[in-house]
């Protein structure tokens, strides 16, 4: 049988990702003493705003072993798609892990339909590559949108190091903000944008950002979290007075081992995998273009499944 050279790479990537994750990873269902399956138990769940919520699910091995950075992938339930969600929190000692999500296609609305009590089929994780902190003096973290759910643990771990950390998120308008007492409670320096001007100040955070640079903040790295189009607007801001910057990208993605090629991404020319090279890359070096075609190629496609998800609860409420 002939294997193409791009599916062995592939393979030995995946089995670098197995023999890293040391048996780390959680996948499957559980068994109760009965024999009958015992997934994995959503202990809260709460809303951060209409469209975004977070829950805190019981996976004590996930929990013991996550980093800011990785990502879990899950399924609902045994007919479900595979969804990658980054990690949102962790409390090793309760053996919690904590998501936060948006609702935006058929999964993410199914998940949102379970409730406190309730159990998802699989968790698997933590996967990718944490992001890097270490021997980081001063940072700006500059989140968007539900990305600002990514970029907390991250700003948390740094305050944890002694790291001077400086943060800057932005919103569409004032009823989307989440997360704002937990970054003020990590960070030295505090930015809230609103589009609208609806809550703290009007505009972009790309506006703040160059100020802060402009009066002299000396940055050891940026690290920015949200929408493509917002991180690659950032990057053209630290560009110029060369300021290394650290985006996260969450392509599309299936198996998250490196296998299927779906996460892929063109960083410095060469073709790498979120899942296993990433999430995490140099801001300087992602073709952000590209990454925004690609990301754009589905939409319709996932619209269309929310939508049948809406209708088929409807109908059982009915």
């Amino acid at each position: 049988m002939c294997f193409s050279i791009k599916f062995l790479q592939g393979y030995a990537r995946a089995l670098k990702v197995f023999e890293k994750q040391d048996c780390l990873h959680e996948q499957g269902a559980r068994h109760s003493q009965k024999g009958k399956e015992k997934m994995y138990k959503i202990v809260k769940k709460k809303s951060l705003n209409p469209t975004v919520t977070l829950m805190e699910i019981d996976a004590p091995l996930i929990a013991k072993k996550a980093e800011p950075g990785q990502f879990i992938i899950l399924r609902v339930d045994e007919n479900g798609e595979r969804i990658p969600l980054t990690v949102a929190g962790y409390d090793r000692e309760a053996g919690t892990v904590r998501i936060i999500f948006q609702i935006v296609g058929a999964t993410t609305e199914k998940l949102n339909h379970l409730n406190e009590g309730d159990y998802i089929h699989d968790f698997v994780g933590p996967l990718g590559v944490p992001t890097h902190t270490d021997g980081l003096k001063k940072v700006c973290v500059v989140g968007g949108g539900v990305g600002c759910a990514i970029a907390l643990p991250v700003a948390e771990k740094l305050h944890e190091i002694g790291c001077e950390v400086h943060s800057i998120v932005g919103f569409r308008n004032k009823d989307l903000v989440i997360l704002e007492d937990e970054f003020k409670a990590c960070s030295d320096k505090f930015v809230l944008m609103t589009d609208d001007g609806s809550y703290g100040q009007k505009g972009v955070v790309t506006a703040p950002l160059e100020e802060m640079i402009k009066a002299g903040e000396d940055y050891d790295l940026v690290i920015t979290i949200g929408p493509l189009i917002m991180m690659k607007f950032v990057v053209k801001t630290t560009k110029p007075y060369n300021i290394p910057t650290t985006v996260s990208m969450n392509p599309i993605m299936i198996d998250g081992t490196g296998m299927c090629g779906g996460c892929r991404l063109t960083v410095d020319g060469q073709t790498k995998f979120a899942c296993v090279d990433g999430p995490d890359f140099d801001g300087f070096k992602v073709d952000f273009d590209e990454a925004m075609k690609r990301g754009a190629m589905y939409k319709p496609f996932e619209r269309h499944a929310h939508e049948e998800t809406c209708n088929l609860f409807k109908k059982e409420v009915e």
